[in-house]
């Protein structure tokens, strides 16, 4: 095996060490977090203390963990789309297998230590990746931030947040104004957190769904399709049909089976600056909330309206159905924040300007009026 390499990744005062006896999981990591969050390379000799994920290819503890919650009582559940099995011992250990991605897992100290065990490299570096994800989550929470289900970006500092129910144009609303000139923070949900009178905003770094239709109405399409065809990848999470889809050429949506639910390019974070040519965000205060609608044959306009923010706009342990807190990471407090960061962070934006505004098909009018609009907030 390689030499054991470690990678930190902090946000605000948030901070999980990677260790691990690939590269790829280390690398990932910086990768994957570097362009929204501090990520950067540590000595692995130097690692002792604080939140640490240990993530080792190694066939035989991914079998004796396997064996282990196999031959007590256990749960099934579902972890990142996958079936896990997960058993909990007296002294609180967690310990979880998903026999589907080849992974076990086993969370101490309270969430504090989480060790992943894999049989491949790039399963084991995603699943890396969740688990840090989380523990900074969960430190951030415990610090008074709270999470919202939004899209946002910066201008000079100050961030405009984007609200809406899915498909009600917040991606939209967020490129259209990275692509003149804003900074991308943000694709999905942001943290915030009051601090001396002003909303901080810190990203929530993830890969992007951007859908077929909309990559192609924000010229953005060819630029993808090259990239693939010249030997590059998106995010692994992405359906092999949408690669299949672009690859072909072909640019209308594709839906899942049941047309309930549409699968989307998966983009990575470094990915909007080395192929998109946007620029990243990693933090802001909170400037003005916007709330779109996407009409196909409206003019881009304000509109009247008196949407304010509801609790589908936060994020909680109950709105969260991908990661579920399994491993405990996140123990003792709401997977959004308490009770008390939201309803300061709810006062906060209850004073910041609010516009309503609707967007057509018209991609460059759409592009011109939010970005006179965020200028004049």
């Amino acid at each position: 095996m390689s030499t054991p390499t470690a990678t930190r990744l902090q946000a605000a005062d948030a901070s999980v060490t990677v260790l691990s006896n690939t590269p790829t999981v280390t690398d990932w990591s910086r990768r994957y977090f570097g362009p929204w969050w501090k990520a950067f390379d540590v000595p692995a000799s130097s690692v002792c203390a604080g939140p640490l994920v240990t993530a080792d290819l190694d066939d035989k503890a991914y079998a004796d963990l396997n064996a282990l919650v196999t031959a007590c009582p256990h749960d099934e559940v579902t972890y990142a789309k996958a079936r896990l099995l997960l058993a909990r011992d007296s002294t609180g250990t967690i310990t979880g297998v998903s026999r589907e991605e080849g992974l076990a897992y086993r969370s101490e100290q309270l969430g504090g230590h989480v060790t992943i065990f894999g049989l491949a490299p790039e399963p084991l570096a995603l699943a890396t990746a969740r688990i840090a994800r989380e523990m900074i989550r969960a430190t951030l929470l415990r610090d008074g931030w709270t999470l919202l289900h939004a899209s946002a970006v910066v201008r000079a500092g100050r961030a405009l947040l984007a609200f809406g129910s899915k498909g009600a144009g917040k991606t939209t609303t967020a490129l259209l104004l990275a692509s003149r000139g804003a900074e991308l923070l943000a694709n999905d949900r942001v943290f915030v957190k009051v601090v001396g009178g002003e909303l901080r905003v810190l990203p929530w770094p993830s890969a992007a769904a951007i859908g077929l239709g909309l990559l192609d109405a924000l010229g953005l399409y060819d630029v993808v399709r090259d990239r693939l065809k010249g030997g590059e990848q998106l995010h692994p999470t992405q359906h092999q049909d949408v690669t299949d889809a672009l690859l072909a050429g072909r640019r209308k949506p594709l839906w899942e089976p049941g047309g309930k639910r549409e699968m989307k390019v998966q983009v990575f974070p470094d990915q909007f600056s080395s192929w998109f040519g946007m620029e990243l965000a990693t933090g802001g205060c909170a400037a003005g909330l916007l709330f779109p609608q996407i009409h196909p044959d409206a003019v881009p306009a304000l509109v009247n309206g008196d949407r304010t923010l509801g609790e589908d706009d936060f994020m909680s342990g109950a709105t969260e159905d991908r990661y579920p807190d399994h491993f405990g990471l996140a123990h003792g407090i709401d997977g959004g924040g308490s009770s008390l960061a939201r309803a300061a962070v709810a006062d906060q934006l209850a004073a910041l300007p609010h516009h309503q505004v609707v967007l057509g098909h018209d991609v460059a009018a759409n592009a011109d009026f939010l970005a006179k609009l965020a200028s004049d907030i």
